[in-house]
Formats: structure tokens, sequence, C-alpha cells
């Protein structure tokens, strides 16, 4: 809602970004950051600038200097060509301001000249050193960098601008967010935090009593806690229960035993910066504390231990960064197959004479598919943690390690993902884009679409061409010429005399097929959203067919994963089927995916995760991926001013100017962090190490470059490799194929085999792609033939019979075990009917002051008023209740005269005093979840409304209509006392009940 309003009538920053941006993406994305840092609220610095007599400078400097560039032309007709389109601009907007009668777009031009600002064509330097009328070139080219940077300078301004007026336009939508929870007696995460901590600050008793309940606190991953947390835990810790300001409590002696890795610090976009670990540590070793390093890496074997401490101990220092401890060795190394492996880049070549990212990121993908095909079937074996065996290399064992899924636009999982698929290889993707590209996931939002909106003709034909349905075009079209239109409801016209009277099977099943999709679009907002996919799935027999697919399994998965994410989607308070297609579209348009299963050892499939969401785990063997991930970014990511309550980043793309004034020192802390990343990402390997290189040159700017010294051998060394034991014979060049405009030859590059690297006592062994099945395409025919193919002996059928036989005996067994029940429950209605006549708390009924005569009864209009009544803002106006009522309405097919009805009960109990006090009230609940337990046994129920409007007296309120009242009134106030009496026992205050008829 605050977006609309603020495209329809926007602010000086909002009206300034539409110009140059999608305004749903950023502002979306700007509001969300805005939203999430609402804890640091101070005001962002707006510099003076002159924004518009910035770009009438800008404007004149490049018409200047296009001129002198005009000049050249002669001389150097590619120096005419580059600057022409400029010139060609800059005249396209002469005559754009000549026909507005010299009035000039100030909001446009900010965009134009940011693209301005991206021509490849200020590279360009020119040739030769005179180009006549005294014009040197070395002049030109000090004039175009002054230009160049004129216009840098303009833009760095405007961008400061730009944040500033986004920030404070922004904080409208912080506050309402704040407000709509408040109405809505809602928190969110931040919120649990913040209240748990002012709640142990600012109430003694509270914290007295915390501190007395905890004796002990071991806090795990100390390096991941953000400061609430620190706050919480020092409050908790405190000698002195009197004291409240954690900036100087005293922890209390052998109350607090943290554990934290600063070598492991990644989360600074969390609050938990590296800096807040050192500080808190200092404090404590200050205060007595005893420090501890604890050094024996029970997961690596020692060749990878060695590489991590000759790698990282250069790397971390100390003062910003972490200071390296070394790693210890408990294992022992394997005799008989690396632990190290360097994986070459087969085609590190584009259109260039030098490696460039876009042919390594082609490329890789395709030698860790071949790779992990090669070492699945080669014999090699790993260890498993708690395990003594060392077993089989199996998919399971294999986790890649990315540092970012998403480059721009592109996904970088994709790749991967079609390298594994095509020789066969089960893959578990935590994250990433590839969810929503996948075909299966295309086809499902396919039939969805098509069932929601039966008139939508393209999706109704993309489902029955879809792998669901598999129609061929040519009868579709026939189906579409003879019946005119593909229908799932209005298909076929019986009055019509010139359809056939017995139609081809093709055409009659192709009917079929529209009236299953027409069945389930009738019943789609009566019954839950995977019940429709279940039943599509039965009727289609879509599991059958979509498991013998190339990749059938996982896209099975995939389908019943699209059913797990619809019901996790209704149980947080789905409106519509329709509402959850638009949901699955905007996460495929923002490129979010839900996360897999939580990954537990026997996962079957290769593991594909980002180094943050693989923190914490462990692997036999990583692949280490995303080679041209850089380690430095280009723009500061984010700075924090404690003192100020300030948290300054880019918003809507644009660095504010206090940002970049800390420019180089956040960029610096970002590298550092990055380096981190990288730390984390190699030790998840228990067995075995795969890091990218490329043959001819290292990738000094990689986010992993610091790991160039342990696999890159000296210069003098490369094209002298020992054998390698246990690998197939390699060749003698790291690289198949270069670039025709490169000079390298097999000699410039590293040979295949095992070498010593530049730092570290262990060895590597560089792979030959020559070595591997590269460039397999994906192809499903034999899997398929392999499936179908006559079972003569019928040893096959006997087995599969045996082994479905023996699951349906497992689970008829698991369905008795879990039949049996272990807890007593009854809902409130059941516990009310057999209730005492009398019970405490002791209950009023109140009427509110509206006609009931003539107005509708029944169910569904029950069912209408409290859903109303659930939904509605309790200050809300009448055109407000109106909305509510007619959306819950349209979900129970309520007539228009239940609607009205409905509309003024409401708005006769939201008049009445006692929900006038609910919404100034201090707390306020509304449809909780109770549960109370009795010596009958459990109760649970919902309660429609409770608020504590005076300290230590809560208020319990249940809606029931006139009707419901006159029937079984003594039974609702039954209901009432107990969710009163539940109320009381939850929160340890007094509660009373109050039967409100509306």
């Amino acid at each position: 809602k605050w977006l609309q309003g603020a495209i329809a009538a926007p602010g000086e920053g909002v009206r300034r970004i539409l110009r140059r941006q999608d305004p749903t993406g950023v502002l979306r994305s700007a509001g969300d950051s805005m939203v999430k840092r609402r804890d640091f609220a101070g005001a962002w610095r707006r510099d003076p600038f002159d924004r518009d007599a910035a770009i009438d400078h800008v404007l004149h400097e490049l018409g200047t200097f296009v001129g002198l560039a005009a000049r050249a032309t002669k001389a150097d007709d590619q120096l005419g060509r580059v600057f022409g389109k400029v010139e060609r601009w800059l005249a396209e907007l002469s005559r754009r301001e000549h026909v507005a009668n010299g009035a000039r777009d100030y909001d446009g031009l900010e965009a134009e000249l940011a693209d301005v600002n991206r021509y490849w064509e200020w590279k360009y330097t020119g040739r030769g050193t005179l180009y006549g009328d005294g014009l040197a070139r070395a002049d030109l080219v000090i004039r175009r960098d002054a230009v160049k940077t004129a216009l840098e300078a303009f833009l760095d301004g405007a961008n400061a601008d730009l944040a500033a007026c986004l920030h404070a336009e922004l904080r409208s939508l912080v506050v309402e967010y704040e407000a709509h929870k408040s109405r809505d007696g809602s928190l969110d995460f931040l919120d649990l935090l913040a209240r748990a901590r002012d709640l142990l600050r600012d109430d003694p008793r509270v914290r007295a009593e915390m501190q007395q309940r905890f004796t002990h606190f071991f806090v795990d991953e100390f390096q991941d806690t953000d400061p609430l947390q620190v706050e919480i835990l020092l409050l908790l810790c405190a000698d002195n229960p009197a004291e409240a300001d954690s900036a100087t409590i005293q922890a209390a002696p052998g109350k607090l035993f943290v554990v934290g890795d600063p070598k492991q610090a990644i989360y600074r976009f969390r609050r938990a910066d590296i800096a807040l670990y050192e500080s808190i540590k200092q404090r404590l070793l200050h205060q007595g504390a005893q420090l501890l390093h604890l050094t024996t890496s029970f997961r690596s074997v020692p060749a990878i231990q060695a590489a991590v401490n000759a790698a990282f101990a250069p790397v971390m220092t100390g003062e910003h960064q972490a200071q390296y401890v070394a790693l210890e060795r408990f294992r022992a190394d394997s005799k008989t197959q690396p632990a190290i492996i360097a994986l070459p880049v087969p085609r590190p070549y584009g259109k260039r004479s030098t490696p460039s990212n876009y042919a390594i990121e082609e490329s890789y993908p395709d030698a860790v598919g071949a790779f992990i095909d090669h070492i699945i079937h080669s014999g090699w074996t790993v260890s498993e943690r708690g395990g003594s065996e060392r077993v089989p290399i199996a998919p399971r064992h294999i986790c890649l390690v990315f540092r970012r899924f998403q480059s721009f636009i592109n996904d970088l999982t994709r790749p991967y993902v079609r390298a594994l698929e095509a020789r066969g290889i089960p893959h578990v993707l935590v994250g990433g884009r590839s969810f929503h590209e996948r075909e299966e996931i295309g086809a499902v939002r396919n039939v969805l679409r098509a069932i929601e909106w039966p008139d939508d003709e393209f999706s109704v034909y993309a489902t029955l061409r879809g792998p669901f349905f598999s129609f061929t075009d040519e009868d579709l079209l026939a189906f579409r010429h003879l019946h005119r239109r593909v229908h799932p409801i209005a298909w076929l016209d019986l009055t019509r005399p010139d359809l056939p009277a017995n139609p081809t099977p093709e055409l009659a099943a192709i009917a079929g097929a529209l009236s299953i999709l027409g069945n389930l679009h009738r019943r789609r907002n009566r019954r839950p959203i995977a019940d429709t996919l279940g039943r599509l799935l039965a009727e289609t027999r879509a599991h059958a067919g979509v498991a013998i697919w190339p990749a059938g399994e996982q896209a099975l998965a995939n389908i019943f994963r699209v059913m797990d994410i619809s019901r996790r989607y209704e149980s947080a308070g789905a409106t519509s089927f329709r509402a959850f297609i638009e949901r699955l579209d905007e996460d495929a348009d923002r490129g979010k995916q839900p996360d897999a299963p939580v990954v537990e050892e026997g996962t079957e499939g290769t593991r594909i995760m980002t180094a943050h969401a693989a923190k914490g785990l462990e692997f036999p063997i990583v692949i280490l991926c995303d080679p041209c991930a850089s380690l430095e970014s280009e723009r500061p990511s984010r700075y924090i001013d404690n003192a100020r309550r300030v948290w300054l980043e880019p918003l809507g793309g644009c660095v504010p100017s206090e940002l970049r004034e800390h420019a180089d020192e956040v960029i610096q802390r970002d590298r550092e962090e990055v380096e981190r990343l990288a730390y984390v990402a190699v030790t998840r390997a228990r067995d075995m190490l795969v890091v990218p290189v490329v043959g001819d040159e290292e990738q000094a700017e990689s986010w992993l470059a610091a790991l160039a010294p342990v696999v890159y051998p000296t210069a003098s060394n490369k094209r002298t490799p020992r054998p390698a034991p246990n690998c197939p014979p390699f060749s003698d060049d790291s690289v198949v194929e270069r670039s025709r405009w490169s000079d390298r030859m097999p000699y410039d590059s590293v040979a295949p085999g095992l070498h010593s690297p530049r730092a570290g006592t262990h060895e590597v062994v560089w792979w030959d792609p020559h070595a591997l099945k590269l460039e397999k395409q994906l192809g499903g025919g034999l899997r398929q033939q392999s499936i179908l193919e006559a079972d003569e002996s019928g040893e096959r059928a006997t087995a599969s019979e045996a082994a479905h036989a023996a699951w349906v005996s497992t689970r008829k067994n698991a369905l008795a075990s879990a039949s049996v029940v272990s807890i007593s429950t009854r809902n409130v209605t059941q516990a009310a009917r057999s209730a005492e006549r009398t019970l405490d708390p002791r209950v009023t009924i109140e009427e509110t002051p509206v006609d009931r005569r003539g107005r509708p009864g029944g169910r569904r209009f029950g069912s209408l008023v409290h859903a109303t009544l659930a939904a509605v803002d309790l200050r809300g106006d009448a055109a407000h209740i109106e909305r509510v009522a007619r959306s819950q309405a349209r979900l129970l097919d309520a007539t228009e005269d239940e609607v009205i009805a409905a509309i003024v009960a409401v708005r006769g109990a939201l008049a009445h005093p006692l929900l006038l006090r609910a919404a100034a009230a201090r707390s306020l609940r509304r449809e909780v979840p109770v549960a109370l337990d009795t010596k009958a046994g459990m109760i649970e129920g919902i309660v429609d409304l409770a608020f504590e409007a005076t300290p230590g007296e809560w208020t319990v309120v249940d809606f029931k209509t006139d009707a419901e009242v006159r029937t079984s009134q003594r039974i609702y106030i039954a209901q009432v006392q107990i969710y009163a009496r539940a109320i009381a026992a939850a929160t340890g205050a007094a509660a009373s009940g109050i039967l409100l008829v509306v």
C-alpha cells in the first residue's frame, strides 16, 4: 500500500529513482532494507548539492570535449566512431529540448548521464600523436579524463543526494510497519530480541529471577553473536542484579563459557562483527576470564590442514582481521589417493588473448560434473563422520561450495546442475534460483495458472502440451479448430450441429484432460492447494511419467517440494489459490528459493550450497566453485555508527555520502570477511579438497586468491610434475583449448601431475582435463529403455513385488504404532460440553447495539462475522471494514445479504466500548492458540481476542452471534471460562471472560 502511494504521489527521492530503475524491485528492496535495519534509526546526512547546476556543467564539458574529438576524426576514424555515440546523444538531447521550448528534464538527464558514464568508449586512447590544428592526442586524452572525472563526480554526488532522499521518504514505511505490528499484536524476529533486552534491562524483578534461575551459560559460535544478543547475555550473567547498564556490567565469575572462532566471522550483514567479538573477548579477559585455544582439528586430514595453515596464516594477522591460530593434526592422510586436487578450467579463453571470466564460468561447471563422475567410479574411498571404515565415494559425500549463487541476473548454479543431470548424478540444491527455472517447476506453475485462469488459453495450451499431458501440437490445433477454443470449462457447445458424433481418440483424450482441469478449477478454493496438486498427479499418473525422466527422482522430489511449500504457505494464513500462484511468481522473479530439507547424514545427492549455508557442516569431499567471484567489492557494503545509531548502506543502488567517506575502510573490512568466507569453505572438507585453477595464469582477484600459493607450484617447477598415485595417465597440458588470439603455448601451463606448491608442506595433484569426459549432453533414452524392457526370467518382477510387500508391511506397522494415543486432547467445545455449571473465573455477557431483526443466520454467516473480526483493523473505518468483509465473503461464498449484515455487525462491534478498550490496550492478542493442561487431559483452542488494558489484568473476549448464544449459552460461557483459565495460567495474571454478542 505504501509503495502504491509512493508511486502515485512520489517525493523527490522516489520520483528520481523511478526514472532510473525498475520501481517495484528497487523500492521493495530498499523498503526491506529499511525495515530490517530499523534498530538504527538515525538520520542520514544530506550534503548541499545543486543537482541541476551540476548537470548543466557536465553537459557543457561533454559538448566541449565532443567538439574537440570531432576535429580529430579525419586523423583517427576510430576515435570519431567511438565518440560519435556521445555526440549523437547530445544532438538528440538538443532536439528534445528545442521541442520542449528549452525546458530541461533534470530527472531524466540524471538517469541518462549514468548510462553515458557506462559507455566503453571512455577507455579508448586513440592513434597517432597529432591530429592537426595543433591538437595533440595527449591533450585530447587529458581532456577526456577530465570530463570523465567530472561526470563521475556528478554521479557520486547525485547518488549520495538520492540515497539521503530515499532514506527520509522510506521512514514512513518503517513507521507504518511498526504501527501495523502494534495494531496486530505481532512481533518479528528483531522484536523478540529487542523486547527481551528491554524486559531484562528495565525490570529488576525479571532480571533478578532470570539470573537466579540460570546459573551457567554456554554459548557456541560466539563470533556470530550480534550486539542485542550480547547485551541480553551480559544482563543475564551480571554479578550485580541491580546493574542494568550492559556497558559496565561485570560478569559473575564462572557463570559464562563462550566458544568462538573469529576466523569464521562471516555474518556482518547480520550485525555480527568481528570487532564486537574481539571487544567482548578483551572485556571478559580484563574481568578475569581465561582464554584457551582449541587447535586440534578432528575433521580434515593433515594435508588439508597444512594447506589451510599455509594459505591463511599470512592473511589473518590480527587488527581488523582475525588472528590466525594454526590447526593441529589428529587424523592420518590416505596413502592411496590425493587429498588436494587442483582442477583446471578446460577452456578458460573466450575471444581474447587472455583468460576471461565469462569463459571460465562457462567451462568450469562441465569440468566439475566430469570430475565428480570420474571419482564416483574411481574406486576411491572416504571416511564418514562417526564411522571407522572407509566407504566408496557416492554423490552424497560431495558438496559444491559457492561464494554466491547469483551474479547480476545470472544463476551461477544452473550450469553445474545441468552438468550433474547430464551424467545422472543426483543432487540437492540448498537455495538458489535454479529451482524455479527447472522444467518440472515451470510445468507445475503452468498447471496452476491454467487451473486458476481457465480463460488464459496460453497457459491451458502449455499445460496440455507440457509433461503432465503431453499432447502434440497437431492434436491440440485440430481440437481448437473444431471447438474454436481450448477452455477447461466451456470447451464444448453441445448445441452445435456441426460437431462429430464420434470424435477421434486423441480429441476425446483432450476433452478428458480439459475436464480434469475444469473440475480442479471449480474446487480449487475449497480444498488445500497440496490436495489440488495431488489430484492432478493422480489423474495424470504423472509420478510414473516424471520418474523416468533423465533426472526423474530429482524432478519428482521438486514437484513434491512445491506441495510442501503450499502447505507451509497455507499454514501461515494463505488467502486463496491465486495468492499462492502470485507468491510463486514473485519468488521466481526475485530469485528466491525455499531451502531444501535439512541436510542430514544419509541424504542422497551431491549438495550445492553457499559457504554461508555450509558453515557448521562437513563433507568428505568439497569442490570449490564460483572461481570468478571477486575478492574485493567495487562498492562499500555497510558502515555502522553506533554512537549516532546509524546504519549506512547503499539504498536503491545509491551510496550515501557518509558511507563513501568511509569507503576504503569498509571495502577493506569486506575483503577481510571474504577471506574468512574462503576459510570457512575450505575447512568443510574431511578427505578431499578440490580447488579451481587456470593452468596458464593465476586468478589474483578471486575470492579464493589466498589458496594460490598452496596449489600453484613455482615457475621453475611447473613443467616437472611427478606421477600422481592412483590417478589416470595425464598429458602435459592443463588447458584443453586456447583462443586463436592467444600466444600462450602448452609449455606455458602447469603440467598435470603431482606438485609441491610454493607454500606448505603438502602436495597437490594437478588434474588433467583431457582425462575427463567433457561436454556430455543431457539425454535419457537408455534409462527409459532399461526400465521398460521385458523381464523374461521374472527375477526383477519378483524382487519388485517382494520389495513392495515389505514396504506395505512396514507402512502398516508404522501406522499402527502412530495410531496409539500418547496424549489425550480435547478441543474447547468438547471440554465445555462436559464442564460443570460453575467455573472460575466468572463470565459476563455483553451485546453490541445493532438491530438483529431479520438478519441472516446459520453457520456460514457466523463464520463470516468471525473471520472479519479476526482480520479487521480495530481502528479501521467503514471502508476498511467493508473491504475485509467482502474479501472474507469470497472465501466463504457468502451471499450479498450476509455480507451487508456482517458489515453492520462488525461496525457495531468495533464501536462497542469493550473493543475500543482493546484497541487502546498496552498488550493485544488476536486469534491466539492456547492449551490448558488439566487432570482430564490437554484442552486446546483459539482465543478470539485477549487484551491487557491494566497491568496484571487480562480480558478474554469470545465473539458470538445472537443465534449461537440462544441455542448454546451455557456451553459458550464454559468456553470463555476455559479460555480465561488458559490465559491466566500462561501469563500468571488475573483473567476475566466476556461473551460479546455481535
